[in-house]
């Protein structure tokens, strides 16, 4: 993701090691303006994210937040505008001892929530890759039909042509094969 229009760090090390971090980020008008293409949204009327910082176990960190927005993205059959609203509970876990992924090829963990332990973290990363996650990949419009030209995708594949000469041919050499 590209540079984000603010920062919102907390140095992990200066939290001790019983203490938690209450949280609340709530973007500006011009920083949600500045947001929103980085994220896939034409705008961001609301943004809010809130949550603790709080230890798991001697080393390791667990945030829990709640993103709540209201982004406009444009229809993908009309780009009429469609607008979402977003509320997720967020959940990340940050081990010190994460072991490291070995070999070119890595598998996803079956927990997708485990990081390795940063020295510090961008809190305002995590709620833009959290949104960016949560927008709707096709945003459609309610009243959105496909029209007479959803069958041209059939018409316009590559082999559909060539189907249509091989029956052609077909039909007219089939008289050839009954003699």
């Amino acid at each position: 993701m590209p540079p984000l229009p603010y920062t919102h760090i907390v140095r992990l090390t200066e939290l001790g090691g019983s203490r938690r971090l209450a949280f609340k980020l709530a973007p500006t008008a011009e920083e949600r303006a500045a947001l929103a293409p980085l994220v896939g949204a034409s705008a961001l009327p609301a943004l809010r994210f809130e949550g603790t910082l709080a230890p798991l176990g001697r080393d390791d960190l667990m945030l829990s937040a709640r993103l709540q927005a209201t982004a406009v993205q444009p229809c993908v059959v009309t780009l009429a505008p469609v607008t979402t609203k977003i509320d997720e509970e967020i959940t990340r876990r940050y081990l010190a001892d994460m072991p490291e992924p070995e070999g070119e090829e890595v598998e996803m963990p079956e927990d997708d929530t485990a990081e390795p332990l940063p020295q510090s973290l961008d809190l305002a990363q995590v709620m833009a890759e959290a949104l960016a996650l949560a927008l709707p990949l096709y945003p459609r419009a309610a009243d959105a039909e496909l029209g007479p030209e959803a069958g041209a995708e059939e018409r316009n594949r590559p082999f559909a042509a060539l189907k249509g000469l091989l029956n052609q041919s077909g039909d007219a050499g089939g008289d050839e094969d009954d003699a």
